[in-house]
């Protein structure tokens, strides 16, 4: 598939991307909500044009991503962050159309620099209801989450200039959650969304997926559309680029303790760190669970990280020295999170095109590693 790539290198399946992004078009043309691309999940700007063809615009974190999506996308622009810098407000709201605070001590610290703009003002809340299972590192409303204004913290009687509401409460999840989340969230702020002009669903809306419910999406969306008169953005970050990217790696040598163990130039740690954050086991071409098939391996890096293991994955063959192998599902949480411990090189991006034809977008070198010490 990719027999002449130099690895270790992300590749974006430009088919893939177009594909998600009309599923997206679609939700917005049938509802009129906005969807916004959550740079945090997926940043590689040299799509930016293609991606703004479909979307309504970009969401940042920060000033660096505030920047990049203004400058590389150029349409809508909404900032989030759980406390701003002072020394950086000022350049962040001259990026971004929309401010959201996370406390109301920013929010009356900087209130006034953002109406003297022109901006909009939004506040994060934070529901109360996990819909997640297992996974509090991702999970907003967990106990102690530092992540949006609980009810018993909102001043309602302090709104003055905020027109908008954000909340973020999923992680890959379907719309049933956001059905539930919703009716928390009209139980505790339903007096607050009268007042308000737009309401922002935040991120983890996995809209691509295969089994994804839309119909019950734009019937959330409507809901809040018809009862409150209420302008909707959502911000999905991994469903812009869900299963529209690969890592590609080689095998650099196969050792042997309870278990072949194949040794790859790519790094769980270093190349895709959810690997170990989240745990997860990610896709692999070609490949089985432990056993499934005729020849088991544990695939490694080469750092010194005793715990860079990839999974265990079986084949049909035995793997060699010099294969090539394809993880799959490798656009999103990758380029964004990626890092050269041990040294290691980060991994070129590269772009396959409709016709399959590919071309290197970026590659790395020394320099980027040492340019960061």
């Amino acid at each position: 598939m990719f027999k002449d790539i130099e690895t270790p290198c992300y590749i974006i399946d430009e088919a893939k991307l177009k594909h998600n992004l009309e599923i997206l078009s679609q939700v917005e043309k049938n509802t009129g909500c906005k969807i916004l691309l959550a740079q945090k999940a997926y940043s590689c700007y040299h799509t930016y044009p293609l991606i703004s063809q479909y979307i309504s615009g970009t969401a940042c974190s920060g000033l660096f991503e505030a920047r990049l999506g203004y400058e590389k996308m150029g349409k809508e622009n909404h900032v989030f962050s759980a406390a701003y810098r002072e020394d950086e407000i000022d350049e962040i709201i001259s990026y971004c159309g929309h401010i959201i605070f996370n406390s109301f001590t920013q929010l009356d610290k900087y209130r006034d620099k953002v109406l003297k703009s022109g901006k909009k003002i939004g506040l994060r809340i934070n529901p109360e209801l996990s819909t997640q299972e297992g996974h509090e590192i991702y999970d907003p409303c967990s106990p102690k989450s530092r992540l949006g204004i609980t009810l018993k913290n909102f001043k309602s009687d302090n709104l003055d200039g905020v027109s908008g509401l954000h909340f973020h409460t999923l992680c890959e999840q379907n719309s049933d959650d956001l059905e539930k989340t919703l009716d928390a969230v009209e139980e505790k702020f339903g007096d607050i969304l009268k007042k308000m002009e737009w309401i922002n669903f935040g991120g983890g809306h996995h809209i691509t997926r295969s089994d994804y419910d839309i119909p019950r999406l734009e019937r959330c969306i409507k809901r809040m559309q018809d009862k409150y008169g209420l302008e909707v953005y959502l911000e999905p970050g991994e469903a812009i680029a869900l299963n529209a990217g690969y890592l590609v790696t080689t095998v650099l040598d196969i050792t042997e303790n309870d278990m072949p163990i194949a040794i790859l130039d790519t790094s769980a740690a270093c190349h895709m760190p959810d690997v170990l954050e989240m745990p997860y086991r990610p896709p692999l071409k070609d490949s089985g669970l432990n056993g499934e098939k005729k020849y088991s391996y544990r695939l490694a890096s080469q750092t010194c990280l005793a715990g860079d293991m990839i999974g265990e994955y079986s084949f049909d063959k035995a793997l060699e020295i010099g294969n090539m192998l394809i993880f799959e599902d490798m656009a999103i949480y990758s380029m964004v999170k990626n890092n050269t411990f041990n040294g290691m090189p980060l991994p070129s991006i590269a772009i396959m095109h409709e016709d399959n034809s590919i071309e290197y977008l970026k590659k790395f070198s020394y320099a980027d590693f040492e340019s960061r010490l």
